[in-house]
C-alpha cells in the first residue's frame, strides 16, 4: 500500500502567489530523505483562515485518505496564526507530546521558539502534525518527532512506513 501524506502550507502570501512556498517543498524533500517505503504527497497551499484550514485538514484525512498530514506555518502568536486552533477543532485526540518535544528542540537553537504553538492530533485515522514555517526549523522538528511517527501510523491501522535507518530510526516496540 502506498502511503498518502498531506503537506499543507498555511500562508496568506504564498496562497496568493506573492511569496514562494519554501515550507511545503522542504517537507517533501525531508520525506524523500527519510522514508524508504513508497509514498505520494498531496500538497495544498492555503491562506491563514481557520475555516479553510479545517476544511483542508478534513479533506486530506477523509476523501484524500492521507495517513499523515503535515502543516507548515500559522503556529506563531500573530493574530492570523490559527493553524493549531484549526487542528484542535478537527481532531478527536490531541497528541501534546509532539509540540512539547518540538519546542524543546527548537529552544536549544533559538530563544523565540517559546512563541511557537505547534501541536499534533488524530483526525479520524490520520496523524496531523503542525510545524513552523522555516525550512531549517522544519527539519529540526521532524528529526525530533519522526522516530515515533511510523509506530503512531501503525496504531491508527495505516500503511507500514519504513525509514532509512542511517538518517532516522523509527521506534517500534519489540514484539
Amino acid at each position: 500500500m502506498i502511503a498518502r501524506i498531506g503537506i499543507v502550507t498555511v500562508s496568506d502570501r504564498a496562497s496568493r502567489g506573492e511569496y514562494e512556498d519554501r515550507g511545503g517543498p522542504a517537507i517533501r524533500d525531508y520525506l524523500k530523505q527519510v522514508l524508504t517505503s513508497p509514498f505520494e504527497s498531496v500538497s495544498r497551499v492555503i491562506p491563514d483562515e481557520r475555516q479553510v484550514i479545517e476544511q483542508t485538514l478534513l479533506e486530506l484525512c477523509g476523501a484524500e485518505d492521507c495517513c499523515f498530514v503535515i502543516t507548515t506555518g500559522g503556529t506563531g502568536p500573530a493574530l492570523r496564526d490559527v493553524t493549531p486552533e484549526a487542528t484542535e477543532a478537527v481532531c478527536q485526540k490531541m497528541m501534546p507530546g509532539f509540540g512539547e518535544l518540538m519546542r524543546k528542540v527548537s529552544l536549544e537553537k533559538v530563544p523565540t521558539a517559546i512563541l511557537s504553538r505547534q501541536t499534533a492530533g488524530i483526525c479520524r485515522r490520520s496523524l496531523i502534525v503542525n510545524l513552523p514555517g522555516q525550512p531549517r526549523a522544519i527539519q529540526e522538528c521532524l528529526d525530533a518527532v519522526f522516530p515515533a511517527i511510523p509506530y503512531c501510523i501503525d496504531l491508527l491501522e495505516g500503511p507500514f512506513l519504513t525509514t532509512d535507518e542511517t538518517r532516522i530510526k523509527a521506534f517500534r516496540p519489540k514484539k
